[in-house]
């Protein structure tokens, strides 16, 4: 089935992953290498896109696995 561009069905959870670390957004922000305000976006949802290169840094730094910041919820 095509996607139909609604990301809406992905939700990100790094508010979990990073208070799991004991980390703040900001530390992230300056270790990953993203301004503060596109770390806001991601971790709000608004994101529309990711590089794979960030995520790749995000899960390098929090050591962590995608899953753990992104879920896939489909519609009932």
């Amino acid at each position: 089935m095509p996607a139909d561009n609604d990301s809406s069905a992905i939700t990100v959870h790094l508010d979990e992953v990073l208070a799991d670390r004991g980390m703040t957004m900001t530390e992230l922000a300056e270790r990953v290498g993203l301004t503060m305000a596109n770390m806001s976006i991601l971790k709000t949802g608004k994101a529309k896109a990711i590089r794979f290169s960030t995520l790749s840094a995000i899960c390098e730094v929090l050591e962590c696995q995608p899953a753990d910041l992104l879920r896939y919820t489909p519609d009932s």
